[in-house]
């Protein structure tokens, strides 16, 4: 990289801190740190959902896959992506910031011990958690990877560069500062992503290579399904996307939970939906013309990167690769902020009586730690991906196969469809995802190993997601559960208005075991 590059990166991590900074001024207490006030804009939702929703392992893990599989990666994640948020958008996101107005949540899983109880918040609170360290560390590695072949930074440099930047600006500015940076590092990415599309067909035969390269990329790759992608791959995933961006994944029901109405959130689904279906398209091109202009290349993962150095001038290297960080960041910085909120709210209160006694101040405070710890121990993994099967293998089996089961009693419990799902149905459903998992990635994986590869991703990653789905409902029919507080929460999360008996029942609850809700 030239001198003009490292000056791109280096004005993009000042203009970070910048904003980090100035949102600190927004912050007064923990409910500004964690849900912006539940102020924030409907389209400034939207953009942070989906700057949020995915980070530079794209660019690492999924650029090797466009360059194996080819289209199919637009299907199962692009497309999947928009068909789960169209459809939460009617279902899920309006509920959110419903909860807030009733119980004044600032976390997720606050709102779970109501809805079923204590040992249920806390089961998912903390193995929640620990997930989101190894997804996050993830994201580290590739930002590191893509670093050292820009760059020539070794990993560890370059995971704690990322990170260090990240801390920063999270850990004095919260939600405010994720979202508005957001939208920084969205127009950065776009003008990034829009020059390498145009040096990509400027490389081949220009504007018409965007319909006539398809017949000159190896066989399959211009299908809809490829390799162990197939339609039961693509289904699967649909279920795991559906779960996961829709709040499964805490730091994306954060931006329903700042939204001020349920029509704001739904709207900021919608638009998030759109960017889905409409910006992976230039995105995506490159990685799926890698074939062409990189033909041989023998670690895939490096695809993009080798792309942007080849044939892209001094300058626009790093306007690239600031739009590679601006992904991780805005998803890292999130995560930490949704972390840091159930730690604050869900984990604290219920061990310690310290944490049941914090004023805001107080929870502001502890958030702001929290988010240091979470950011500095998702380093740690992100420095030894490698034995978790590298990015890859952390982002689709680990992060895929579990936030099924912890995502599941989240979301279905605020449908009144399942009204009737009680503890023991969540805990079941939990323990069963997990056990799935376990199993078909520890104990018969070898005998996995003898099936054909769509049906090895499948089962390994869709195991614990459908047998957990199965389970929830299949106990909350036979066991049903009937707590009229948690009904009448349900109940009253289908429209805006206020329900003054729903947060009585919420006092009362409150004072028989004297912790947060």
């Amino acid at each position: 990289m030239a001198l003009l590059d490292w000056a791109m990166i280096g004005g993009y991590f000042v203009l970070m801190i910048v904003v980090g900074v100035w949102a600190k001024n927004r912050v007064r207490d923990s409910g500004d740190f964690f849900t912006a006030g539940g102020r924030m804009p409907w389209w400034l939702s939207g953009i942070s959902h989906h700057m949020s929703g995915y980070s530079s392992a794209v660019f690492v893990g999924y650029a090797a896959i466009a360059y194996d599989a080819g289209f199919v990666l637009y299907v199962w994640w692009a497309l999947g992506i928009t068909f789960a948020m169209t459809v939460g958008s009617f279902l899920f996101a309006p509920r959110w910031p419903r909860l807030r107005q009733r119980l004044g949540i600032i976390s997720p899983l606050e709102y779970l011990k109501i809805r079923y109880d204590l040992r249920t918040q806390q089961l998912l609170a903390w193995s929640g958690s620990l997930l989101k360290i190894f997804d996050v560390g993830a994201k580290w590695t590739a930002m590191g990877i893509l670093l050292n072949v820009f760059a020539g930074v070794p990993m560890v440099w370059g995971i704690l560069l990322t990170g260090g930047v990240t801390l920063i600006y999270c850990t004095i500015g919260g939600l405010w500062a994720d979202a508005l940076t957001d939208l920084g590092q969205f127009l950065i990415q776009f003008v990034a992503g829009i020059v390498l599309f145009v040096a990509v067909l400027g490389a081949l035969e220009g504007l018409p290579s965007i319909w006539t390269m398809w017949g000159d990329l190896p066989e399959g790759n211009a299908s809809v399904f490829n390799n162990e992608y197939t339609g039961l791959f693509v289904m699967v995933y649909l279920l795991i996307n559906t779960l996961s961006y829709n709040g499964g994944t805490w730091n994306l029901a954060q931006r329903f939970i700042a939204s001020p109405t349920g029509s704001t959130a739904r709207r900021a689904a919608l638009l998030s939906a759109g960017l889905y279906l409409v910006w992976p398209l230039v995105m995506f091109f490159p990685m799926w013309a890698a074939p062409l202009l990189l033909p041989g290349l023998e670690d895939t993962e490096q695809s993009y990167a080798l792309l942007t150095t080849q044939l892209l001038p001094a300058g626009l290297v790093g306007l690239v690769l600031a739009g590679l960080f601006s992904h991780t960041m805005s998803m890292t910085g999130s995560d930490a902020n949704a972390i840091s909120a159930v730690v604050t709210r869900d984990i604290l209160p219920a061990v310690t009586r310290a944490g049941r006694a914090l004023t805001p101040r107080g929870e502001l405070t502890v958030g702001r730690v929290s988010v240091f710890l979470f950011i500095a121990i998702s380093m740690g993994i992100g420095l030894g991906a490698d034995s978790f099967g590298g990015v890859i293998g952390l982002i689709i089996v680990w992060f895929g196969g579990l936030v099924g089961p912890i995502a599941i009693p989240m979301l279905l419990g605020m449908l009144p469809w399942f009204d009737r799902c009680g503890p023991t149905a969540a805990i079941s459903s939990w323990s069963v995802g997990v056990a799935v998992f376990a199993l078909t990635n520890f104990v018969f994986d070898d005998a996995l190993a003898t099936l054909a590869p769509d049906q090895v991703t499948a089962v390994s990653v869709g195991g614990p997601v459908v047998c957990a789905l199965i389970t929830y409902v299949l106990v909350g029919f036979l066991r049903p559960w009937n707590d009229p507080a948690a009904r009448a929460l349900v109940a009253s999360l289908a429209e805006d208005a206020a329900d003054d008996a729903l947060a009585r029942a919420k006092a009362a609850r409150e004072g028989q075991d004297g912790t947060h809700a």
